[in-house]
């Protein structure tokens, strides 16, 4: 057995000397291509033996993993080879991907590792690398936040938020299309909003993405009002159960006109689904005023503030007769 000095593991742990290897292996893949293709293969068999390294070894490993990342040498799915089980248990595969992280960062800044990350498909699976009994968010925020990696918690959060977005969708649509009871219904969504940290200006939003989908429109428009209006009509239990406040009212009042603007059958009818989401009072009077008064820029502003411009000065004229009433009494 015989060990060249020529090495990376020779060399010293500050990124200049590994940068200076950095470049050895970079010209060495320029002269000769066929070392592109090789250099990812044997990568991953020498990830999958990390075990075989010190931790010297390992550290000056993982900064040059993550300048050959950088520089393009290798693709950020690499990193994948690392969810391996005996690795994770030993909490190795930690230790290498935060040393990576950290190198990637000082190289390419936050945003370039976020992107990388999203490449090469890891922002939803950073708690894989974790072992099973420290698979717990108090354990990722911890173990990030120390090596200064805090907005890739913020990123991890995020998308876990969106798959359990996406979950929760589905599971919505089957049991309404189930004919679940809507207070169950209700019940559920708050226990996973709860766990999952979902606004509930977010679950509003998604409660009527998932009931427009369950119906099939009619492609006439002078039908679809009416068969809006009976449809929505079953469900405004559920709405009015999640706008307990302004800003979950103006949320749906939002999507509603966002909605009915991308659907051209729907343009006309507006004003016709606003009333009857005020009526069952589900959409307060004061949210409608201030979406009149400001004008939101979503699309079609102007279309659908002049549909509610009747409807409007009533509210407005049946406020100011109740204040009327009011001071004489």
């Amino acid at each position: 057995m015989c060990k060249t000095h020529s090495c990376i593991f020779e060399a010293p742990c500050d990124m200049a000397s590994l940068r200076n290897y950095e470049q050895v292996f970079t010209k060495l893949m320029r002269r000769y291509k066929y070392l592109e293709k090789m250099f990812e293969e044997e990568m991953k068999k020498v990830l999958v033996f990390l075990k075989g390294f010190s931790e010297q070894e390992r550290i000056k490993l993982a900064r040059m993993t993550a300048l050959w990342i950088s520089n393009g040498s290798i693709p950020p799915t690499i990193l994948q080879v690392l969810i391996n089980e005996h690795l994770i248990k030993d909490g190795l595969s930690l230790e290498f991907l935060l040393e990576v992280f950290v190198t990637w960062k000082q190289e390419k800044g936050m945003a370039g590792l976020t992107s990388g990350l999203k490449r090469g498909g890891l922002e939803g699976r950073l708690m894989e690398f974790f072992p099973p009994n420290k698979r717990t968010e108090e354990h990722l925020k911890s173990a990030f936040d120390d090596k200064g990696l805090s907005d890739l918690v913020k990123l991890h959060l995020a998308q876990a938020s969106q798959e359990a977005k996406r979950d929760l969708q589905k599971e919505l649509k089957e049991k309404l299309m189930d004919g679940q009871p809507i207070k169950e219904i209700v019940t559920d969504i708050r226990d996973a909003a709860a766990k999952h940290l979902i606004s509930e200006q977010e679950i509003i939003t998604l409660i009527w993405s998932t009931v427009m989908s369950l119906a099939e429109w009619n492609k006439k428009e002078e039908l679809v009002a009416e068969q809006a209006l009976k449809h929505l009509q079953k469900y405004t239990q559920l709405f009015a159960s999640f706008t307990d406040n302004t800003k979950s009212e103006m949320a749906l009042l939002l999507k509603i006109q966002e909605y009915c603007y991308d659907n051209m059958n729907f343009m006309k009818i507006f004003q016709k689904i606003i009333l009857l989401f005020y009526k069952k009072e589900v959409i307060s009077e004061e949210v409608i005023l201030k979406w009149f008064r400001d004008g939101h820029s979503v699309k079609g502003k102007m279309m659908f503030l002049e549909q509610m411009k009747k409807f409007v000065e009533w509210l407005q004229n049946a406020e100011e007769e109740s204040e009327s009433d009011e001071e004489e009494d």
